[in-house]
């Protein structure tokens, strides 16, 4: 069944169905249609409301498709497709029976080929930065080493509990939950796990994070749950875990309930892709803002060798404790705990002639990014090198966008496809300062 929403409907009901012709994906994993004069919800009287937008879920650019209007307001509707009236070639079956309209929210292309998915996460991510920032740029999706299928990758899964103690997943834009008996994208590790095939009495929550390069892993409830079973189970609130993540041809000690790269090869991908951006050489200073466990700072000081510094800023107390045991061994590298813009007003770049921002989903915004640059334009600086990691193309154009008004400028960007099936898109941007 599809979940609609009794929100005020303006020109489109909820329930309303719709013969759509589709257009272009746009970010979040819809697709814009456009009623035209005459069709139903469409109007004449007013230009600019001629062509009611509709965003469409479970379609591909170029299918005519029947959708059923699930939210609505005056401005615009979201709506599901149920029935695929002219296919596009490139629309495949869908492998998950969760992923579709009124089910689970967790996937947004399973409906299209691989190619398909990157090939819109491209140009999604053009879209963006021309949009936000007013940047031209052809963006092309790189696929992650060893991901054949888009299936099997996700080491991280945060499951939703039901009244009755049922595992499953939200369904889009909902808090239902839908309970499901498997879940394709999660890792094999995750999945072992059994966690929608066990009863969760008072949890609102259960999480399965695994380390697919050493086989571990862990399983927490929130504080609610009652004893379950479970490979590693352990109340949210009780004392840290920690899994041996691998990658950079090391290991590393990630607290369970810390940030690691969901895809497998994605550490070891975005390491490389780093270094290769900043070029850091033999005593140079850098700075990894938003370190986490410090796997960039670790791959850049083994590049800038004893005679260069390596400076950690992570407001998160674990990955803070994570990150100084993983860099013990390398005694000109040093974490600060808080706030990076805080802490960068403090200390200043230290010597920094490269960055690293690898920032949460919401961006590192303007006040930090005002801050970077007001630094490096202090007497005696030379940063010359920005690598920004991003999940979220909106929030990195944003950022661009800023990075832009203080005069730096993006010179190279590349994306990878480290969520298959869904509509996120790991980027890598490469800002550097004005020139002169």
């Amino acid at each position: 069944m599809v979940g609609v929403s009794r929100e005020p409907a303006g020109l489109f009901a909820p329930g309303q169905l719709l013969e759509l012709a589709v257009g272009e994906a746009v970010h979040g994993g819809w697709c814009v249609a456009r009623l035209r004069p005459g069709e139903a919800g469409a109007t004449g009287q007013d230009p600019e409301r001629a062509r009611p937008v509709v965003f469409v879920r479970h379609a591909l650019p170029g299918e005519r498709v029947r959708a059923v209007v699930t939210q609505a307001n005056a401005r615009f509707a979201r709506a599901d497709a149920i029935e695929i009236i002219s296919a596009a070639p490139e629309r495949v079956p869908v492998p998950c029976p969760y992923a579709m309209p009124g089910g689970c929210g967790g996937c947004d292309w399973q409906h299209a080929s691989l190619a398909a998915q990157r090939t819109i996460k491209s140009a999604v991510v053009s879209q963006q930065l021309k949009r936000i920032a007013g940047i031209e740029r052809v963006v092309t999706v790189e696929p992650v080493p060893g991901d054949t299928d888009g299936l099997g990758w996700r080491s991280r899964v945060r499951f939703a509990v039901d009244a009755g103690g049922r595992a499953g997943l939200y369904r889009h834009r909902s808090h239902d939950v839908v309970p499901v008996s498997d879940c394709l994208i999660a890792h094999p590790l995750v999945r072992q796990a059994a966690v929608t095939r066990t009863a969760w009495p008072g949890a609102r929550w259960v999480e399965v994070v695994a380390a697919p390069g050493t086989g571990q892993r862990a399983v927490f409830a929130d504080a609610g749950a009652a004893a379950a079973p479970g490979a590693g189970l352990a109340p949210a609130g009780q004392e840290q875990q920690f899994l041996t993540q691998r990658a950079a041809g090391r290991d590393w000690r990630v607290s369970a309930t810390g940030f690691w790269q969901v895809h497998p090869g994605a550490a070891d991908l975005l390491a490389e892709a780093v270094v290769a951006a900043l070029g850091p050489g033999p005593g140079e200073g850098a700075l990894d803002l938003f370190c986490g466990a410090g796997l960039f700072a670790s791959v850049i000081a083994a590049r800038v060798g004893s005679s260069g510094t390596v400076i950690g800023i992570e407001r998160d107390p674990a990955a803070v404790r994570d990150a100084r045991y993983n860099l013990q061994s390398v005694p000109w590298a040093r974490v600060y705990r808080g706030d990076a813009a805080v802490v960068l007003r403090r200390i200043g770049l230290s010597g920094a002639s490269v960055a690293v921002l690898d920032p949460p989903r919401a961006g590192a915004g303007r006040h930090l990014i005002e801050t970077l640059c007001s630094e490096a334009n202090t007497p005696g600086t030379r940063l010359r090198s920005i690598a920004y990691v991003s999940c979220d193309p909106a929030t990195l154009a944003r950022d661009i966008g800023y990075f832009g008004r203080l005069g730096w400028r993006l010179d190279r960007l590349r994306a990878f496809d480290a969520f298959p099936m869904t509509h996120h898109v790991e980027c890598l941007a490469t800002i550097v300062p004005p020139v002169g």
